[in-house]
């Protein structure tokens, strides 16, 4: 699933790429997609001639905020991610106009498509069909119960050191649980949870109320390192995720810990061991990360 810095790559993607353009028509194959308003006619005509005033991201969330007061929302889910480029319709299969990224295998799967006034497309490609769009108007999505239930984003200034303790502070559970929850943290999930605690030498089944001060330190740093450096990289692509102009994020040499079970770890060369914690795997070093 695209976590924070997936989806944060999306929307500075999307900003460079679509700011400013009005969106035509839409199409899609799997109107399911759509989950607001449950109409995709009523969807399709409430869309058409809004133009894109800008893009930004609200924990695992992309919104594009609208003209006429309406937001446009898009959680990408499992495997979905959003690419800008043109495609021909061929024998009932979307094409890319010309060779490049947009051929990449993961591309594919391409069922909802957004056309701009400039001849460009956003396209959302999703293999398994899980991603969700809904369409709001602006002060009902930002005051919605969804939006106030989020925790703090991680990578804004005013999530400081202090910030991290107090909201952890009296919180029950295992570490890597207690990051994964949106409501605590906004954006981390299964991969940079893992990233993070390698880094901070934490076990993932620790509780969260026997972490020292050192931990919590190391926690804070490794939460906005990790994270800041997947953005500027690009995301993590070992899977389905791509950038929107179709090609891999950079992260994959920097992972240390997620899905390298029985690999040596980089730091102590113990092999990464994986657990389940909450039903989501986990993967950690057993010398570095002592429970």
């Amino acid at each position: 699933m695209p976590e924070l810095p997936e989806v944060q790559t999306t929307v500075n993607g999307l900003n460079i790429k679509v700011l400013k353009r009005t969106f035509i028509d839409v199409w899609s194959d799997w109107e399911k997609t759509v989950k607001k308003p449950k109409s995709f006619n009523e969807f399709k005509k409430k869309v058409k001639n809004k133009k894109i005033l800008k893009v930004w991201r609200r924990a695992k969330n992309i919104i594009f905020d609208l003209s006429g007061e309406y937001s446009l929302l898009v959680h990408q889910k499992m495997t979905g991610h959003l690419l800008v480029g043109s495609w021909v319709s061929s024998n009932g299969f979307w094409k890319p106009n010309g060779k490049g990224p947009l051929n990449d295998p993961y591309n594919r799967f391409l069922h909802l498509i957004f056309f701009l006034d400039d001849n460009k497309m956003i396209a959302l490609s999703d293999a398994r069909k899980f991603a969700k769009v809904e369409l709001w108007k602006t002060d009902d999505l930002v005051n919605s119960k969804d939006f106030k239930k989020l925790g703090p984003e991680p990578l804004e200034k005013d999530f400081t050191s202090g910030k991290l303790k107090e909201i952890l502070k009296n919180k029950k559970g295992k570490i890597k649980q207690v990051l994964m929850d949106p409501e605590i943290i906004a954006g981390i999930g299964n991969i940079y949870a893992s990233e993070i605690l390698w880094q901070s030498k934490i076990h993932p089944e620790k509780s969260v109320a026997s972490l020292t001060e050192k931990e919590l330190k190391l926690l804070y740093q490794n939460i906005k390192k990790v994270l800041s450096l997947a953005v500027k990289l690009g995301g993590e692509s070992f899977s389905d995720y791509r950038k929107p102009d179709g090609t891999k994020g950079d992260f994959d040499s920097e992972r240390k810990a997620y899905k390298r079970e029985g690999q040596k770890c980089s730091r102590c060369g113990t092999k990464i061991k994986r657990i389940k914690v909450a039903q989501r795997s986990a993967f950690f070093c057993p010398s570095c990360q002592k429970p």
